[in-house]
């Protein structure tokens, strides 16, 4: 544990810090794994498409999930060590796939970019002029999450608008 490096830390508990950077790396480990399978599962139109989406998000998770626990680390915690833990205290929750559609598969994945949003909005809140370096971290993640809805939605907005198109041309 950095001592002095946590001395700049000021109206916040570390403690609370460290709980609350637990329960975003379960978030992140839990949305890798969610993007890993259904990148593993996506079935349907553009579905190639949605793979290259999901594997990008994927590694992105994973990166985060290293941001957090470094940082956790540097706080002097332990990031959680079991995955049982992940599902314990996890903030967005984790659902497998249950229909592996590809439209049905991106709407999944959006909800969990808009509950990662949420999240990482409350701790850019909790450290904003207390904690600069978990502040700097979470803002990063979040810039990802933003953009990760951003291309989930577009891509399925381009996918059920061309299903619509198709109906229609059909007709």
């Amino acid at each position: 544990m950095a001592k002095f490096g946590n001395s700049i830390i000021k109206g916040l508990e570390i403690s609370e810090i460290i709980t609350a950077l637990n329960r975003a790396y379960a978030d992140e480990w839990l949305a890798y794994y969610q993007y890993f399978i259904e990148a593993k599962v996506v079935k349907g139109i553009m579905k190639d498409a949605a793979i290259v989406e999901l594997t990008q998000h994927a590694a992105d998770e994973l990166r985060h999930a290293t941001m957090v626990a470094d940082r956790i680390i540097q706080l002097g915690g332990t990031p959680l060590l079991s995955p049982k833990e992940w599902l314990i205290n996890t903030n967005c929750g984790y659902e497998e796939p249950k229909e592996f559609d590809v439209v049905c598969i991106l709407q999944d994945s959006i909800k969990g970019e808009q509950c990662a949003i949420s999240i990482y909005s409350q701790l850019v809140d909790m450290t904003r002029d207390k904690d600069i370096v978990t502040y700097d971290i979470v803002s990063q993640i979040l810039a990802d999450e933003v953009e990760h809805e951003e291309d989930l939605q577009a891509l399925h907005d381009d996918i059920t608008e061309f299903i619509a198109d198709l109906k229609k041309s059909l007709n």
